[in-house]
């Protein structure tokens, strides 16, 4: 894929402050799009280009084992459950993936790792393998939907550093900010109803709450939230500031997250494209002021149940654990340091912008779904696809409203979104003659690698996408 081996030009991936060597944008567009965050100061790294040890003795906990024990992080903490949206009833998950209905909450059956692809020479599987053993990833999973409609189901490495158990078939993933997606479907819904106005400024349905240094709900419309075109600051500037592990099993409302963002200055809004999850908290906000009812329901109801996302849900108030059949996610605040399991993790950060818990070819199915015209009306659909260019994001990608369009090296484009939340890095999205895929790492790559590393790792991921859809 031609356009995916420039080099990415962002000058949001820098290093801020020579003494204490922090990276900006860690979880940013500029590293692809991932899933929260645009400028999060976390640790620095050294020059070492060598990998994370990914050896699994090397882990120092701060995971637990991805199974159901209920610990629930801080749920005496509560916050604004109701306004909030994180309160949702967990959608269609149940025991989810492919643990099979005999098997506990997050344990995987004894055929969970049936019908993978077993053919060596099959293009998708030999990049997978090497990224697992040259490129050290922990496990490597992906679902790819052929011309025919038929799913292929591939695996690569180990669900577990410490178990070494093998990676289940289709299991489940943080879906990171292709929860956006999700978000954006559901005001676009409204919009079709006649409730919501594109155009609208976000002050009509949000008054006297969107303000700060150069920032004014009343000049902010609804389409430039979802489009990210607002001008608002990140809340990941502040929430990330030390790192993922301080706050992995913290709960976070959303006015919290809200303050967070607005505390910092903005920019005249429409002016530049400008990734941020605060656009997506007050989209989220919108729906629950429009509705009535929990952002996670609505998502739940209006579109999980609606398409039959058998093993897509949302975790409740305080739910840190992957209730399916699941791979572990791997993460360390410092790169190329041991890894650690964070399968256990709070994402009430997330909520809007991206909380929501799937598999690859559920992933596959919503956004099947979403350009097959199955959950939008034409109009809709077809604002949701008008694009914008997305500097900061991989060469040739333009950012619609929640959704990415990308060149193919075959022709005609991938459309999807994508979304990087600690320990699961996700790509990949539909093409419109119904060809799809999903690919999951249960590590960012940039912790991996570091800066000097990371633009080639995430580039060959976006190959591998490259590869599934045209080879």
């Amino acid at each position: 894929m031609n356009s995916l081996h420039h080099r990415l030009t962002s000058p949001r991936t820098r290093v801020a402050g020579a003494a204490a060597r922090r990276l900006r944008d860690v979880f940013s567009v500029a590293l692809l799009s991932a899933l929260l965050g645009t400028s999060a100061l976390l640790a620095g790294c050294d020059d070492d280009e060598d990998p994370a040890n990914t050896d699994a003795t090397s882990s120092v906990g701060g995971g637990g084992d991805g199974g159901n024990e209920g610990e629930g992080g801080n749920e005496g903490e509560g916050g604004n459950e109701g306004e909030g949206g994180s309160g949702g009833e967990g959608g269609s998950g149940g025991e989810g993936g492919s643990g099979g209905d005999d098997t506990a909450p997050g344990e995987c059956s004894d055929g969970a790792t049936n019908g993978a692809n077993t053919d060596p020479d099959d293009p998708v599987q030999q990049v997978m393998d090497s990224m697992v053993s040259d490129r050290k990833y922990p496990a490597v999973l992906a679902a790819v939907v052929d011309p025919d409609g038929n799913t292929h189901h591939y695996a690569a490495g180990v669900a577990d550093l410490e178990t070494q158990a093998k990676v289940p078939v289709d299991g489940l993933v943080r879906f990171g900010s292709n929860s956006k997606t999700f978000t954006a479907v559901v005001v676009l819904q409204l919009v079709g109803e006649g409730k919501v106005d594109l155009d609208a400024p976000v002050e009509t349905y949000l008054p006297d709450l969107v303000r700060g240094e150069g920032i004014d709900g009343r000049e902010i419309t609804v389409r430039q939230l979802l489009q990210h075109t607002s001008g608002l600051p990140d809340y990941d500037d502040v929430l990330l500031a030390e790192g993922v592990l301080k706050i992995q099993h913290t709960y976070f409302d959303t006015y919290t997250l809200l303050d967070m963002g607005l505390s910092q200055p903005g920019k005249a809004p429409g002016t530049e494209w400008a990734y941020s999850n605060t656009n997506y908290v007050l989209a989220g906000l919108i729906v629950e002021k429009v509705t009535g009812r929990p952002l996670n329901e609505e998502i739940t109801r209006r579109i999980i149940d609606r398409i039959g996302l058998r093993d897509t849900y949302l975790p409740d108030v305080g739910e840190q654990d992957i209730r399916g059949c699941h791979v572990k996610g791997y993460h360390t605040d410092v790169p190329r340091e041991p890894l650690q399991d964070v399968t256990e993790l709070d994402t009430s950060w997330g909520w809007a912008a991206g909380q929501v818990i799937g598999t690859p070819s559920d992933l596959n199915r919503f956004f099947g779904a979403l350009f097959g015209g199955e959950l939008l009306e034409p109009a809709e659909l077809e604002a949701l696809r008008t694009t914008v260019d997305a500097p900061g994001m991989w060469p040739g990608a333009q950012y619609g409203l929640g959704v990415v369009s990308t060149p193919l090296s075959c022709g005609g484009a991938v459309w999807g979104h994508g979304g990087d939340i600690p320990g699961y890095h996700t790509r990949g999205g539909v093409t419109d003659d119904g060809r799809a895929v999903t690919v999951a790492v249960t590590v960012l790559p940039y912790f991996l690698y570091g800066e000097e590393g990371a633009e080639e790792a995430y580039l060959e991921i976006l190959d591998l996408v490259d590869t599934a859809l045209c080879e």
